[in-house]
């Protein structure tokens, strides 16, 4: 009987040791930033430590559109409060309409991508545009409008930047779609739009802890979302949200204008099920990271060998929603947004129990 026990007794412990080696083995996060108050979506951080965060929007619960943080947390409006004044029914002329992201390029300009959809209604009188600030001087090196690019119905959401070539990747989330836009011409266009790879698969059912999000129209869908470029800018991934699939193209077909349409969709790669991910982002290594809302998880693909997966951390108190990222000085910043928590997904009623966050953990040198 003794034996049994010792034996029992060592059998608790390797379990024991076993499962806080497996803790152990997660990816340590920090808290960076905290909003009790306001749902917020992007995050950006410049060479020098400047970190900006962005808040849709979406509900009447709001302030800012655009925040600069500072290492004691406080917040000012960026540029300025101006920027950040609009009301609904003013002038958006050099203001805020709605804000879904923010991205620090290479050149360690800062983008700030406004779909104008205030409530996601609907882009109001045509402010839809994408703006790049220089962060030396916080001035607005240059305006990209998107009237005549994308519709009044669209919504602009995720960028990525070429330095290298000068080009801006967005996704277009409500159609679906690549807007493509050239920073020193101007030129801007859209791209995919129709191919399965920019619109969610309407068989998917989207359930997060049991439950199916809807809001009052029915089951939510939301087309192409994340998207993430590789070091080189030679290859771009990107998703729906609502969907578990993961795609790719080599970015030298979506540059071809002369390019057909049916020859450039034969040039999609579908990579297969991965994840229902919002934003994706790659690092210098280019490891592309994502995550998995459903399973409260981060996790990361090596891009350069066979996307073989690496989990980086699970944890459902804090990736509630994962939202969207930024890789800066060997860290990588993630935003939850708890958008699966929002009244209009849950009858009306909120059920957020946290703040709204911004983590790092330390991914390189």
């Amino acid at each position: 009987m003794k034996t049994m026990y010792k034996n029992a007794g060592r059998l608790v412990a390797l379990l024991l040791a076993t499962a806080l080696s497996g803790q152990a083995q997660q990816t340590p996060v920090e808290s960076v930033f905290k909003d009790d108050t306001y749902q917020l979506t992007g995050v950006a951080v410049s060479k020098s430590g400047r970190m900006f965060v962005n808040y849709p929007y979406w509900t009447d619960t709001y302030r800012y559109a655009v925040v600069e943080v500072a290492k004691d947390g406080s917040v000012k409006p960026y540029p300025d409060a101006a920027w950040n004044s609009w009301k609904p029914g003013q002038d958006p002329t050099n203001k805020w309409v709605c804000v879904q992201s923010v991205f620090v390029d290479d050149k360690d300009r800062l983008w700030v991508i406004d779909p104008a959809s205030p409530k996601q209604e609907g882009v109001y009188k045509d402010s839809h545009k994408l703006v790049c600030f220089n962060l030396t001087t916080n001035k607005v090196e240059r305006t990209y409008p998107m009237k005549g690019i994308v519709g009044k119905d669209s919504y602009l959401n995720d960028i990525r930047v070429d330095t290298k070539r000068e080009l801006v990747y967005l996704t277009e989330s409500q159609q679906g779609g690549i807007v493509i836009v050239d920073i020193k011409s101007g030129k801007t266009r859209l791209t995919l739009q129709g191919h399965p790879s920019v619109v969610s698969d309407p068989t998917y059912k989207f359930i997060i802890d049991g439950r199916e999000l809807r809001d009052p129209k029915g089951p939510v869908k939301f087309n192409s979302d994340g998207l993430a470029l590789t070091p080189d800018g030679n290859t771009l991934y990107y998703k729906p949200l609502t969907d578990n699939k993961l795609y790719r193209i080599k970015t030298e077909y979506l540059l071809d204008t002369t390019i057909a349409d049916k020859a450039l969709w034969a040039q999609v790669e579908d990579l297969g099920k991965f994840t229902s991910t919002d934003g994706m982002i790659i690092d210098p290594a280019g490891y592309l990271y994502l995550g998995d809302i459903q399973n409260y998880t981060m996790y990361r693909l090596n891009t350069t060998a066979d996307l073989k997966r690496e989990n980086l951390l699970t944890d459902r108190v804090r990736l509630q929603w994962p939202d969207s990222y930024a890789v800066q000085n060997g860290y990588l910043y993630i935003t939850t947004s708890q958008i699966d928590h929002m009244a209009k997904h849950n009858g009306g009623k909120s059920t957020r129990k946290s703040p709204y966050e911004v983590f790092r953990m330390k991914i390189g040198k």
